[in-house]
């Protein structure tokens, strides 16, 4: 079947990073007389003139990936195998790039990794979630002006044009589960509707049990993925909502739901995610998704759902309480006198949850955690701890010295290192006198 779409066209929607590596795989698999494909995800995007945000590429016979991606990437670059599926990942800087081997896969129970071996390209687009990923285009030689040929073994174009979303066959949930939460997640991402028959096929899979069967680490990474997703400008909400629609939340946990007041902070969040300044501090979206999402439910239930997607430690402990955190902050902002004063609330709080409470407090409070964030954050005061320790405090004095130093600096009340200095060594000064008088 003809794409439609030339060989100049579709190496330039690919990222530009992306190029030069994609040029030297499709020279070597030529040298070892294989076929080069862009599948799934980017060949979607490709038909639906939508930016292609990854470069997924499989190659025909599936044998020697490894070894042919590493003579295909240059000498900075590393590449990890993972030989159980048959797939190399090419890393360069901030570059990575997936490549697979033709492979069918079969699953010993339902949830399970599934078992791969060499297959051929329809075997391999028969194993994937939906019929509008299971699509190939074959890299062709540049000589080569004519629209590249387009394998589409299950209608996924004729449903990308209907705007189904649709399983491969009645077992797919059962299978892999977590298909059920791409399924959320593309569906608003794309426009689309499940099917009728992808619709029966998930009660199926729900009234069956079989999201017991997936562990909580790749059930969190599905959910990662959920708030990654606001990169590319999209509400973490709504793939949110849908699973609650979808009753799928209650089958990850009893009880779990998406809560409505949970609905504006979230939505907040995607925004805040897909701004470059916010992106520069490099926290991970998921964490404070998942603290606005909780925050509403009950105590129990929280630490549940927490477990439920193996989520655990620090991260934890700070989703957990984040509820009563932001209560606190929130009151206490409202109530904050001075720069100082909030440079003090705010200034220990981990970013991730930094991030959760603007997403979720009123316009004035938004407006001082963002001038403090932009301007006061990264403010250094006049003194050093080394400097008030040559003034003869010791112990916890500097920092509580230290501190009262950088809320004076930050109200105005004293602009240079003299004017430091001179409130460090009175404060040295009422400190040392309190103490002879507590002795007498």
């Amino acid at each position: 079947m003809s794409s439609g779409v030339g060989l100049a066209a579709v190496l330039s929607a690919l990222p530009p990073a992306s190029l030069g590596l994609v040029e030297r795989l499709r020279a070597e698999a030529r040298a070892s007389g294989k076929a080069l494909y862009l599948v799934g995800g980017p060949v979607r995007d490709i038909l639906l003139d939508r930016p292609i945000r990854d470069v997924d590429l499989l190659i025909v016979p599936g044998i020697g990936i490894a070894d042919l991606a590493r003579k295909a990437a240059p000498a900075s670059a590393r590449v990890v195998e993972y030989r159980r599926f048959g797939t190399a990942r090419i890393e360069m800087g901030e570059l990575e790039l997936d490549l697979a081997g033709a492979r069918k896969e079969v699953y010993s129970a339902p949830g399970a990794l599934p078992e791969v071996s060499p297959g051929s390209l329809e075997e391999d687009l028969m194993r994937r979630d939906f019929s509008i990923n299971a699509l190939a285009l074959e890299i062709e030689p540049a000589e080569s002006a004519s629209p590249l040929e387009l394998t589409d073994p299950c209608g996924g174009r004729a449903d990308l044009e209907a705007g189904h979303l649709r399983i491969l066959h009645p077992r797919s949930f059962h299978e892999d589960p977590t298909r059920i939460l791409r399924a959320a997640r593309l569906a608003p991402r794309l426009g689309m509707k499940l099917g009728r028959s992808t619709r029966s096929a998930m009660r199926d899979a729900l009234r069956d049990g079989a999201m017991g069967a997936v562990s909580g680490e790749r059930l969190r990474r599905e959910l990662e993925k959920v708030f990654s997703d606001a990169l590319l400008g999209l509400d973490p909400s709504l793939a949110l909502r849908q699973l609650g629609n979808w009753h799928v939340l209650s089958a990850l946990e009893p009880g779990l739901e998406w809560p409505k007041e949970a609905a504006t902070p979230v939505r907040r969040l995607g925004k805040l995610i897909a701004e470059p300044e916010w992106r520069s501090n490099r926290f991970r979206p998921w964490v404070p998704g998942v603290s606005l999402w909780l925050a509403p439910l009950g105590p129990a239930l929280r630490r549940r759902v927490v477990q439920r997607f193996a989520i655990r430690g620090e991260t934890a402990e700070r989703i957990l309480g984040f509820g009563a955190e932001r209560q606190r902050l929130q009151a206490r902002l409202a109530k904050a006198r001075g720069r100082g004063a909030v440079d003090a609330l705010l200034g220990g709080i981990h970013e991730e949850s930094l991030v959760a409470l603007f997403a979720s407090s009123e316009p004035l409070l938004r407006r001082r955690i963002v001038r403090w964030a932009a301007e006061d954050r990264a403010r250094r005061v006049p003194l050093s701890g080394d400097d008030l320790v040559e003034l003869g405090l010791e112990g916890p004095a500097v920092g509580r010295a230290l501190a009262r130093i950088r809320a004076a600096y930050l109200d105005g009340a004293i602009a240079n290192r003299e004017e430091a200095t001179a409130l460090a060594v009175e404060w040295a000064r009422r400190r040392a006198s309190r103490s002879a008088k507590a002795k007498r």
